[in-house]
């Protein structure tokens, strides 16, 4: 059975190469789907620059709008694994088709939207993308030898970091010649449609459906414990962190995530597969990659909204968007560096030590904003050391989630470990944005320059709970190996 499953897989991703094995070699095929990743980690990041505009654009405050952001990675967290089990059922190809079409669809309505409540919705189609990253790595495991498989993985991870990053250069390179914030959306749309073109053409699907059932369940709860959770967070605040809305919503939260756990682990094909959330194979990984995203996108929220700031208000240097942007591009130059050297390191050194290296670098960076931000290169320092850390740790990463599993498992490994990067990341979302508002300048909505301090020190200690993480299980493992 195991054997049939794996040689399935294999022929489910191997298939997605089509002609690609048979005379241009596997290359172009990871090299599209790398790029397809990168553009759909884009739309994660784009507003985060535009905060400010969407803010007065639809007359709501911060804490609303922040769900711009935050409703993304809820979304994507819930499709992760959905499409990718849908990849199992219908291929891989298809489904990174389907992903790749709601994002532009998304990006369409974002662009045209006049409300909250439509932006809302088109970063919900947005958020569909982000399954992509686990169906490309699922058939770039089939395209590649076994001793180019880690420069591929490396690539193709860390391309999702570099589209991460490019998402706020492009906010503020668009933002910068345009008013608003839907040009952003447009230009998004555009990237998205040409991609999605691109895979149609060169990515080809050869084998047979397998046969299985979707756990709508186990999404349903899913979804409804990550809501409860990040709206209770986020409304604390204006709430009262002792109301009733609020503490229901914690409780609901509770009694929905144990009913995910009770049907995920009676479901005949569930969802996420809770043996392997807590395998002890990939738990390691899991851990790192559930911190490292709350600490990227923390500092990814971060980051913008301070040097934007006014420099009147005691600190921050009134950046504009296109500015706010340019402080993280030192970010995305180093990831693409780190990310082409990553399949030599890995061949080297143990992808645990360098999830562990990654992270370090990330707690420093991060933290070092929280003591640090008087003048500009601080900035500009702390986001080289971020972009080293990340495009580090994010390229080891997709590695470190599969190497302990056997071959008919990877799928689910890497599905289960985009999963808790991007739960990670939307807490993070909801946190970082509630620290923001819970401390202000009086009268304003400002926040004051503790609240940026508190946020960076937060970020830098989680990211370091992440290299403690990555380094215990290197070393558990190499007990026991």
């Amino acid at each position: 059975m195991a054997l049939t499953r794996q040689r399935t897989e294999r022929a489910t991703a191997a298939g997605g190469t089509g002609g690609a094995e048979a005379g241009r070699g596997p290359w172009p095929v990871v090299v599209v789907l790398a790029v397809a990743a990168s553009v759909t980690s884009v739309q994660q990041t784009a507003v985060l620059p535009l905060l400010g505009r969407l803010t007065a654009a639809l007359d709501a405050p911060l804490t609303s709008v922040a769900w711009a952001f935050t409703v993304s990675l809820l979304v994507g967290a819930v499709a992760t694994p959905l499409l990718g089990r849908m990849g199992d059922l219908y291929g891989r190809r298809r489904m990174l088709l389907v992903a790749m079409g709601a994002l532009v669809a998304g990006s369409v309505l974002g662009a045209l939207s006049t409300s909250l409540v439509v932006l809302v919705v088109a970063r919900v189609l947005q958020g569909v993308s982000m399954a992509a990253l686990p169906l490309t790595v699922g058939i770039v495991r089939g395209v590649l030898p076994r001793e180019k498989l880690p420069t591929g993985l490396g690539v193709v991870s860390a391309t999702m970091g570099v589209g991460v990053g490019g998402g706020l250069v492009l906010a503020g390179v668009v933002a910068r010649y345009t008013d608003g914030y839907r040009p952003v959306f447009w230009v998004i749309a555009g990237l998205a449609a040409v991609a999605t073109a691109v895979v149609a053409l060169v990515v080809r699907d050869g084998a047979p459906p397998v046969q299985g059932r979707l756990d709508l369940p186990g999404a349903a709860l899913l979804g409804g414990l990550l809501v409860s959770l990040l709206l209770g967070i986020s409304q604390g605040r204006a709430w009262g962190w002792t109301s009733g809305r609020v503490l229901g919503l914690f409780a609901a939260t509770v009694v929905l995530g144990v009913l995910w756990v009770v049907v995920e682990r009676r479901a005949a094909e569930p969802l996420v597969d809770i043996a392997m959330l807590t395998h002890r194979g990939t738990i390691g990984a899991s851990v790192a990659s559930m911190l490292l995203g709350f600490a990227l996108y923390g500092g990814f929220t971060l980051i913008p909204n301070f040097v934007q700031t006014p420099a009147r208000a005691g600190y921050g240097f009134g950046a504009s968007v296109l500015e706010a942007g340019l402080f993280l591009l030192p970010t995305t130059l180093v990831m693409i560096v780190v990310s082409t050297r990553a399949g030599w390191l890995m061949r080297r050194v143990p992808a645990a030590v360098l999830v562990a290296a990654g992270s370090a670098l990330t707690a420093l960076s991060i933290g070092w904003l929280a003591v640090f931000h008087g003048h500009r290169w601080d900035v500009y320092g702390a986001t080289v050391l971020l972009g080293a850390g990340v495009g580090l740790a994010f390229a080891a990463l997709g590695t470190m989630a599969v190497e302990h599993v056997r071959p008919e498992q990877t799928a689910v490994a890497s599905a289960v470990n985009s999963l808790v990067r991007l739960v990670g990341g939307a807490v993070a979302g909801a946190v970082t944005t509630a620290l923001l508002a819970r401390d202000t300048l009086p009268h304003t909505t400002v926040p004051t320059e503790h609240a940026y301090a508190s946020g960076f020190a937060l970020g830098g200690g989680v990211a370091l709970l992440a290299s403690v993480a990555a380094l215990a299980f290197y070393v558990l493992t190499r007990e026991k190996a």
